[in-house]
């Protein structure tokens, strides 16, 4: 028997109840673009690192990925030597807005040159807080025109509510106030995971 916190999980991937957000077409097509700089942007927990990873598994075996992050201090001499390694595949670089302002400009000029050559052996997709796109034309300004800046914005209460769904068809059960709950999450998923798992009580057998 599953349990409601393996189905509405409050950190990594969602086994039971990934949905996708309204932005993830034009994810999946900016990603799929060779050498082109994918900035994805938007409040914490409202899914882009979720729908980047799902895209990439849907891609198939053969697309592999390099995650790193600016939260991770052991990452940054990485990120600052991807323009000279070759090849690099798809690299996703989640918390940009926490790198060091000398990585980030390294950064945007790698990015740069990655569209201006249409590069199909290496792929940038950069991942951060509101206005990250901005903030990376800030340090190369010759970037506009060259990045697709994918947006994300609080989900639709339909959205989160087809989450529940999938998460009571999994579990099995009626949440029986899940309608005040999709209010409290005010459009993100991990919210309303981790609030629904923290009002457990509420959660009746279907």
């Amino acid at each position: 028997m599953k349990r409601l916190e393996e189905v509405f999980k409050r950190s990594g991937l969602p086994t039971y109840t990934f949905v996708e957000p309204a932005e993830y077409k034009a994810l999946l097509v900016s990603i799929r673009a060779p050498g082109r700089g994918t900035i994805v942007e938007g409040p914490s927990g409202i899914g882009k690192t979720t729908s980047v990873l799902r895209i990439v598994e849907s891609l198939g075996p053969d697309t592999a990925i390099t995650r790193l992050s600016g939260r991770n201090p052991n990452d940054y001499d990485l990120i600052a030597a991807l323009p000279e390694m070759g090849s690099l595949g798809l690299v996703l670089i989640d918390d940009f807005h926490r790198l060091p302002d000398e990585t980030k400009h390294l950064l945007a000029d790698f990015i740069k040159l990655l569209a201006d050559r249409e590069e199909e052996r290496s792929k940038i997709v950069v991942v951060g807080i509101n206005k990250a796109g901005q903030s990376l034309i800030n340090y190369a300004s010759d970037l506009t025109g060259r990045i697709d800046t994918i947006s994300f914005e609080a989900n639709p209460e339909e959205k989160v509510q087809e989450l529940v769904a999938l998460g009571e068809a999994a579990l099995n059960v009626r949440i029986n106030i899940k309608t005040d709950i999709v209010k409290e999450s005010e459009g993100s998923f991990v919210s309303f995971r981790q609030r629904c798992v923290k009002r457990s009580a509420t959660v009746q057998i279907g």
